[in-house]
């Protein structure tokens, strides 16, 4: 499956499975004060396979 994750200092804080549309988090209490929005994430990754394939296409 597909993945989002968010990393700090080079520890995972959070995940997103995308197929599942569902966020792990993985320190204690994140998820109270954190505000992500998986759908955001699956904009960002359209997004950038757009803008990924018009640069393969100029290149």
């Amino acid at each position: 499956g597909s993945q989002y994750t968010h990393e700090f200092d080079g520890d995972e804080l959070y995940y997103v499975d995308l197929d599942k549309k569902e966020t792990v988090h993985w320190m204690p209490g994140l998820k109270e004060i954190e505000g992500f929005d998986p759908q955001g994430a699956l904009n960002n990754i359209v997004i950038l396979k757009h803008n990924l394939n018009i640069l393969i296409k100029r290149s």
